[in-house]
């Protein structure tokens, strides 16, 4: 009877700390937006976007990941101006994420979560499997700008070949659904 007495306190004891694990990702935190300005070079190989589909491609990304929504994405360099396809382009970007609030006045402070996400081919609805170099491209961007945690980049693109686990990029981000 000792024995399934122990047995029930360890499993009451697990189910306490998973409950405590669950209500801590959940507990809203006092964030501020920062602002960021970067820039990265694309180089595809297999993969070939006009400065227009890059720059929807990125700002899509940057959106999912929780940027705020007056981003601005500029691509250049690219072969034949805005709608032609090209190998190489530089982009350009202006955009906000939140980070913590360290002594921001109130009326600045921004309610946030660590929210998981997960970045791949096919999902979200508009990754494809040919934006593995584009995801190796945006990694420092993205890794230097974003407040992350559990962050998990696997990015390994073979020249000239499609496969759906070419890249996985998941964790969590601090993000707000209240986004301005």
């Amino acid at each position: 009877m000792s024995h399934n007495h122990g047995f029930f306190a360890a499993f009451a004891l697990a189910a306490l700390s998973l409950g405590t694990a669950a209500s801590m990702a959940d507990t809203p935190e006092a964030t501020t937006w920062q602002h960021h300005h970067a820039n990265f070079a694309y180089y595809g190989i297999t993969t070939l976007y006009s400065c227009d589909g890059l720059e929807g491609k990125v700002g899509q990304i940057l959106l999912f990941l929780g940027a705020r929504k007056d981003l601005s994405v500029r691509a250049g360099g690219c072969a034949g101006g805005g709608n032609s396809p090209s190998r190489i382009a530089t982009v350009t970007v202006d955009f906000d994420t939140l980070s913590a609030a360290a002594d921001a006045p109130a009326a600045d402070v921004v309610q946030a979560q660590w929210t998981p996400f997960k970045l791949e081919a096919e999902r979200p609805y508009f990754m494809g499997q040919g934006d593995c170099e584009l995801m190796r491209a945006m990694q420092p961007m993205l890794t230097q700008n974003f407040s992350l945690r559990s962050l998990q980049y696997s990015v390994g693109c073979t020249p000239h070949q499609l496969s759906i686990a070419d890249f996985r990029v998941q964790g969590e981000v601090l993000k707000t659904s209240k986004l301005r």
